[in-house]
């Protein structure tokens, strides 16, 4: 029982963390707008980089990147809500229940992975330079958040005694 509740925990301090970032860029769309106009125009990376040719400076398409990450954030939080109700709810249920009640936590940080990974790390940071920009650059964050959601997906995986 104890791993079924630090598993629950878990899942659920995720899904508060990633609810909190979806909220303040919803609620602080100007500030948080900038750091995604920034890395995707490229203004701030090396001067003389070559690769400035992949730079949006078009600013719908810089907006509709922005919905796009709120969005998938938003979708990341409820299902990892929901995925920890579910836990909570089947705490007590034979082994096979409660694997099975992991299954929306395992999408959302499933999806979180995927947003912070590939969306932040391999597109922003590799593909737009972003690693290259002092000022607007999420590596490090993008980081955390990927090593706190494969951890969880890590820890999420592996068996748990029966309850007694």
């Amino acid at each position: 029982m104890p791993a079924r509740y630090a598993k629950l925990l878990l899942v659920a301090g995720l899904a508060l963390l990633v609810s909190l970032v979806a909220f303040g860029n919803l609620t602080d769309y100007g500030s948080n707008f900038a750091f995604v106009h920034h890395v995707l125009a490229m203004d701030t990376i090396f001067p003389d980089a070559t690769i400035r040719y992949r730079a949006i400076t078009t600013a719908w398409l810089q907006h509709a990147a922005y919905a796009l990450i709120i969005a998938t954030q938003v979708a990341t939080a409820a299902l990892l809500w929901a995925g920890a109700w579910r836990m909570w709810l089947r705490r007590r249920a034979p082994g096979a229940l409660f694997r099975r009640a992991k299954g929306l936590a395992t999408a959302g940080l499933s999806l979180g992975l995927l947003l912070w990974l590939v969306g932040f790390m391999a597109i922003g940071g590799e593909w737009f330079g972003m690693w290259m920009s002092t000022q607007w650059n999420g590596i490090e964050t993008s980081f955390r958040l990927v090593a706190l959601l494969l951890g969880a997906l890590i820890f999420l995986g592996q068996h748990e005694a029966e309850p007694e």
